[in-house]
This record gives structure tokens, sequence and C-alpha cells, in this order.
């Protein structure tokens, strides 16, 4: 029997400005829910001021900016989406190296809308099967990885949704993912 989520460390990296809040609050309420241990890492100190499509929300405290982070202490990651915070990420060598550490390790990932975006500067998209937000098809598919428009994609390790509209399939299949490598690597 799985313990879910129990003890398991789940990034959660952004830029500071930019972030879709449902996509970051969903599914860090379901891996809370989960019993996973979820922590904000920002590219600065503060908050990370979220927006709902281009109105700002609520802001959220920063718990690791990414020139701190070590992506060796964590389990798993989560990328959520917006247009502003997916395109200011993937321009931070810190947090494209914690994304390429993170596939180098296996780790189970996450990620939402415009999130796959940090994939292709990390070098971790080709021959993956991933959906995301439609303008970004070209880039991934340039990056070598086979785009497909779907509500949830599962490939190995990688999770993969649209928008936020997809968001109870993601929370789902993330928690169901991540519950599986955590159940693996309990078993060790």
């Amino acid at each position: 029997m799985s313990d879910g989520l129990r003890g398991m460390r789940v990034a959660f990296l952004m830029a500071n400005e930019g972030v879709e809040q449902v996509e970051l609050t969903d599914p860090w309420q379901a891996v809370e829910s989960a019993g996973g241990l979820p922590t904000l890492i920002a590219t600065e100190e503060g908050t990370a001021q979220a927006f709902r499509h281009l109105t700002p929300t609520d802001t959220f405290p920063v718990d690791i900016t990414t020139d701190l982070a070590d992506p060796e202490t964590f389990d798993a990651l989560v990328l959520p989406g917006g247009v502003a915070n997916a395109d200011k990420i993937r321009t931070d060598p810190k947090a494209v190296f914690f994304v390429r550490r993170c596939f180098e390790r296996d780790l189970p990932v996450a990620v939402i809308c415009h999130g796959p975006w940090i994939l292709t500067d990390a070098g971790v998209a080709k021959e993956r099967v991933l959906t995301s937000w439609p303008s970004l098809k070209t880039d991934l598919t340039n990056a070598g990885a086979e785009w497909v428009d779907e509500e949830v994609r599962v490939d190995g390790n990688l999770v993969t949704s649209r928008n936020p509209g997809d968001l109870p399939a993601f929370c789902r299949e993330l928690v169901r993912v991540f519950s599986a490598r955590h159940a693996h690597s309990a078993a060790r």
C-alpha cells in the first residue's frame, strides 16, 4: 500500500512574476493533500507575484532562490505555467541547470501550459511525448519532442498538460506518477 507522497520533497520552480496562479496553487494543494512537502523556488528572494491571465492576483513567499537550491535534495519537480513566468525562468542558468539535473536523476516532473518552454533550454525535450499550451508546439518539436494535443500526457516520469482547464487531470496524474516513484524509492 502506498503512503502517497508522505515526506516527498517537491520543488515548485518559477520566476518571481508571471506564474498563472491556479497552475501553482492547485498542484501545490494536490501535493500537500497527498502528504508531500512543496517548496517554492524562484529566481529572487521575497515573494512571487501570481496572475490570472494578465491580471495580478496573490503573492507567495519564496522559500529558496535558484542560486541556492540544490536539485539533489528534492524528490520531484513541478513547473507551473504563465507566459511571463515561463519566458523569464528559462533565461536563468541556475533554473535551467536545476531542471536538467532533475531529468538526469530521473525524477518525476510535472509541467503545465507554458511551463515546458524551459525543457527546450535544458535540453531535455528530445524524444519526449508531451503537451503544452499550443503556441509552444513549434519550439518543442524543434527541440526533438513529439507534441500532442491532449488533456494530460504521461511519458515515463514526465506529466504534462495544456492549460488551467486541464488541472484536475494534471493534478491526478501528478500525484499518481509522483506516488509511484516515491513508493519505488522507499522500497529500495
